[in-house]
């Protein structure tokens, strides 16, 4: 994959560019700021894009703010967000714009490369990679909408994995029920959020986008 990378730490910045680097993929922008930052996303269009939400001068957030703005100029940019804290308004407002490729994951979490690079390489197909601490801080914010509100328990704790980015089989496995039951759940979310099959979207992340961004 071609990935852009924005972290303002040296060392880890550098450390990133060579495990991305060792697993075949391209840095086509390796940056410490918001404003090269955007740049690089509209004149490169990389297959993903890794950002720290906090970058200078102010490291509050200009890692964000360039991929809003580029994401204005580059329709469905697939974005992972990196963050030392858990910062539900910025997570919300990345997925606010309801496009496809979306992820948030905590620095201090993230202590296994492959997990790491699974995360990258779902969210550049489209998908989610959401760590489940900005998940339950998202679902704290306000009440569900009557859609979500109607479902079950189960259904929702289905979704929270979903929302992490994993498989049915993934699913069944950390939930202790079979393949079958998680499959149903998923069949009763999408019918209770009205996503009704399509050839173009992925319903998955559709879903994902109706719980979380409300």
């Amino acid at each position: 994959m071609r990935i852009a990378l924005a972290e303002d730490h040296f060392l880890l910045r550098d450390g990133l560019i060579r495990l991305l680097g060792a697993h075949g993929h391209e840095v086509v922008a390796a940056v410490d700021n918001g404003t090269e930052l955007l740049d690089a996303l509209v004149e490169r269009r990389p297959d993903v894009a890794v950002v720290d939400v906090r970058l200078p001068p102010t490291f509050t957030d200009e890692g964000l703010r360039a991929v809003l703005a580029a994401r204005e100029r580059v329709p469905d940019l697939p974005v992972l967000l990196l963050s030392q804290y858990v910062e539900p308004l910025y997570a919300r407002e990345l997925l606010a714009g309801g496009g496809r490729g979306v992820g948030y994951l905590l620095k201090d979490r993230v202590t296994n490369g492959g997990h790491f690079l699974d995360a990258i390489r779902r969210v550049a197909e489209g998908g989610t990679a959401m760590d489940p601490e900005v998940i339950s801080k998202l679902l704290l914010r306000k009440e569900r909408d009557e859609a979500v509100g109607s479902l079950s328990d189960r259904e929702r704790e289905v979704l929270e994995w979903v929302a992490q980015g994993r498989s049915n089989a993934g699913i069944a496995q950390g939930l202790f029920i079979s393949e079958k039951a998680v499959a149903k759940h998923i069949g009763n979310i999408f019918t209770k959020l009205g996503l009704l099959p399509t050839d173009g979207d992925n319903r998955r992340v559709l879903a994902v986008l109706a719980y979380l961004d409300q």
